[in-house]
């Protein structure tokens, strides 16, 4: 059973013209900087003979560095983040929503080992897609479907962040961050001698417009890069992130928790060689988290191997008087249907009872 597999609707996403306006910003940022740095600074230094060997050094960096930008800019984009499966997909029938009651049904009897639902105790389900919803999955209203390991929406990438192509957005602020950071240090010579000196008017002004760029670019995303090295840490999404400081619930436990190498592991994929790397990204569906490295999924091997199965506290029944979770436009993360429901955090090493786990930005 394949998880990632895309929705019908993938194509028709492609076909709304104006939404494409992001990301012919990001290309024209690329291609002013990669202009500017190449024509206005690497290559005047290639001229001169004292600095030919810095020029070729910084020439080869930065081409490399580019490459990697484009191939994970446009992984992100083609690459569809994993929906649920489906009859008209995979012919599984697992997923489709039956309305009925299954309030307080062990969804580990069922052979699912969901652990989330609604605060009510139900599988969650969502009204758009009418199938039930795995873990972590949410539905993306801009995007029109169900998204497996939902990280969030990125208007920059004109898709969502999930399971199949989160190593994808990852590496792209990595190589991002590293290249706008080389852009600054590296063309700052560039642009102090073009001020001092008697510089052609047009190239001073693509001097100083390229290392201001560089240098808004940089500050941007170097920041959310480092959140996102935090969030995979702590095996957390953004999503996640937004649910537990909205409802105030400590960062430092998560239900998928898998350990530090683990938790790179489930981002990067299982090769450390090829992390950084835009290819093979983490095994798995989409849709199963807990293994015997997560804190509830060691828990529940143990409780197997004794005979007998995880006993459940009961759901409190308990109406917050916040409606919102922390969602953003384009998204549904919010209501009765929150994603990081009542039962996450059975997880917790404290032995917390389920009082509900709540779960930033866009790139």
């Amino acid at each position: 059973m394949s998880g990632t597999a895309a929705p019908d609707n993938d194509r028709s996403r492609f076909a709304e013209p104006s939404k494409f306006l992001p990301v012919l910003f990001v290309v024209a940022n690329i291609v002013v900087l990669y202009v500017v740095y190449m024509g206005c600074h690497c290559l005047p230094l290639l001229g001169e003979k004292e600095s030919q060997d810095r020029a070729i050094l910084e020439i080869v960096v930065f081409n490399i560095l580019a490459v990697m930008i484009v191939i994970c800019y446009v992984r992100c984009i083609f690459v569809h983040p994993g929906t649920i499966p489906g009859k008209d997909t995979t012919g599984d029938l697992t997923w489709e929503y039956v309305p009925q009651n299954t309030r307080g049904a062990d969804m580990s009897s069922l052979g699912l080992g969901l652990q989330e639902t609604k605060r009510s105790g139900d599988r969650r389900h969502c009204k758009w897609c009418a199938k039930y919803k795995p873990d972590r999955c949410h539905h993306c209203r801009v995007c029109r479907t169900c998204v497996l390991k939902m990280d969030h929406h990125c208007p920059w990438i004109y898709n969502c962040v999930g399971f199949a192509n989160h190593k994808y957005f990852f590496l792209l602020l990595l190589y991002t961050s590293i290249a706008t950071n080389m852009i600054i240090w590296t063309m700052l010579e560039s642009v102090q001698t073009s001020v001092d000196s008697q510089t052609p008017f047009g190239k001073m002004f693509m001097l100083v417009l390229g290392e201001t760029l560089a240098a808004f670019l940089a500050l941007i995303v170097t920041v959310f890069f480092i959140f996102h090295c935090w969030l995979m840490i702590r095996a957390m999404s953004t999503i996640e992130f937004c649910e537990k400081s909205m409802k105030r619930t400590g960062y430092d436990t998560s239900v998928y928790n898998r350990g530090f190498y683990g938790n790179l592991c489930a981002v990067l994929g299982d090769h450390p060689l090829l992390w950084l790397w835009p290819v093979c990204p983490p095994s798995g569906n989409g849709i199963n988290f807990l293994t015997e490295d997560t804190p509830i999924g060691s828990m529940r091997m143990k409780d197997m191997e004794a005979g007998r199965g995880v006993r459940r506290p009961k759901t409190k029944k308990k109406r917050s008087g916040m409606g919102g979770t922390g969602e953003y436009a384009g998204s549904e993360m919010s209501g009765p249907d929150s994603a990081l429901s009542s039962r996450a955090d059975l997880a917790s090493e404290k032995g917390q009872s389920d009082k509900g786990w709540r779960h930033p930005a866009s790139f």
